[in-house]
């Protein structure tokens, strides 16, 4: 199994907009709904993060974006903390 860096990866604001999103189960077209975007622009959100992170296969897309989603929660949970 190859080890994802995920500080390594560069997820613009939108991005990790997409990433929860998908992350809590939404399709694209739910995405899209509620980013105000179009289907196609998050098609190309999620392409242009796993071509980032090196992925091709479906499973590992989504448990990348959990992933994803897990670090920024643990990251505004340090954030109230402090």
């Amino acid at each position: 199994m190859t080890m994802i860096n995920l500080d390594a990866i560069k997820i613009t604001p939108r991005d990790g907009e997409v990433l929860r999103l998908l992350a809590q189960g939404c399709s694209n077209k739910e995405i899209a709904g509620s980013l105000h975007i179009s289907p196609r622009t998050v098609k190309q959100h999620l392409r242009t993060l796993f071509l980032r992170a090196g992925i091709t296969d479906g499973r590992k897309r989504v448990k990348l974006a959990t992933a994803m989603f897990a670090k920024e929660q643990m990251e505004s949970c340090s954030h109230a903390i402090s």
